[in-house]
């Protein structure tokens, strides 16, 4: 349990470094990109005694691994965006609400939770879609409708981009990670592929001029790398502890940090929610329960 609890703060403190970034003048994109080699460093210090790490591609792994990790920072430059314009509360909510992705195939393809769904799930998955219209949803102002209204597709693309990653990642547990020995060099083939990724972007903007490189995003890299990197680490032993049943395990991560964020996000950016707002955010939690009550009933007993 510790390890969940720890992917949970640490998730929280991603989305704290997005919403602070723009008030030290700290280029999102560049501290995404660069976050990825902290990433690496950081992993490297994690592995067990005795393991090295060189990327393995004879193993049947290594190309989705990398492919997942394109997507990591893909998922990462929506969920930056997505904070900055819509705030922490809606887009914890959407990332968080994606679980019904991972949980639905993990109970009906990957069968790791045991148990078919029954009408309290459907009932979950029907009202997971509502929180999440209600929690984004935002009154439009005079001559701001349009930007408003791109604004409020982020969300949508962070939940979708979640729910896919979050469903990779769990199959990779279940498949390649026979142990949590195993972790550490999974993740870091993920990193290696987001790497590229972001290197190759940042290269083809430096050339187009519509970058320039800053000492502060390095810093922002830092603060943004080391919680980036152990909050999907401390994940990954969290599914291992729980013999990959994703169905179990997401629901309570999800539900730690909706609340946690949005308490951070009314404390300390004094983020003010809609009676809308306020009542997707409760529909959120009691989707995640109806998703998953057989899992969170049978870990009760």
């Amino acid at each position: 349990m510790i390890y969940l609890l720890l992917s949970i703060g640490l998730s929280v403190l991603l989305l704290l470094n997005f919403r602070l970034f723009p008030r030290y003048g700290v280029n999102t994109f560049q501290a995404i990109v660069f976050n990825y080699p902290v990433c690496f460093l950081t992993g490297l210090a994690l592995l067990p005694a005795g393991q090295s790490f060189a990327v393995e591609f004879s193993q049947d792994w290594t190309w989705l691994a990398l492919g997942l990790g394109v997507g990591f920072i893909l998922t990462f430059l929506l969920s930056g965006a997505s904070t900055q314009r819509t705030g922490i509360t809606a887009t914890s909510l959407a990332n968080n609400l994606s679980l019904v992705i991972p949980v639905t195939i993990s109970l009906f393809v990957f069968k790791t939770g045991g148990k078919a769904f029954d009408g309290f799930n459907y009932l979950g998955l029907v009202l997971a879609v509502v929180a999440v219209g209600l929690s984004t949803f935002k009154k439009e102002e005079s001559g701001a409708v349009r930007s408003r209204g791109l604004a409020a597709l982020l969300p949508v693309a962070v939940f979708l981009m979640y729910g896919l990653t979050n469903t990779l990642i769990n199959y990779m547990n279940i498949h390649f990670i026979p142990s949590p020995d195993q972790t550490a060099r999974v993740t870091l083939t993920m990193v290696m592929g987001a790497i590229a990724a972001g290197l190759l972007m940042l290269l083809i903007r430096l050339l187009q001029g519509k970058e320039k490189l800053e000492a502060r995003n390095l810093a922002g890299a830092l603060t943004l790398g080391v919680p980036n990197y152990l909050s999907f680490y401390t994940l990954l032993l969290a599914l291992s502890a729980f013999g990959g049943n994703g169905a179990f395990v997401y629901p309570l991560y999800n539900i730690g940090v909706i609340v946690l964020a949005a308490g951070v996000a009314a404390l300390f950016f004094r983020e003010k929610l809609s009676l809308l707002n306020r009542a997707g955010l409760v529909l959120a939690i009691v989707a995640i329960g109806l998703i998953s009550w057989q899992e969170l009933a049978g870990a009760l007993r």
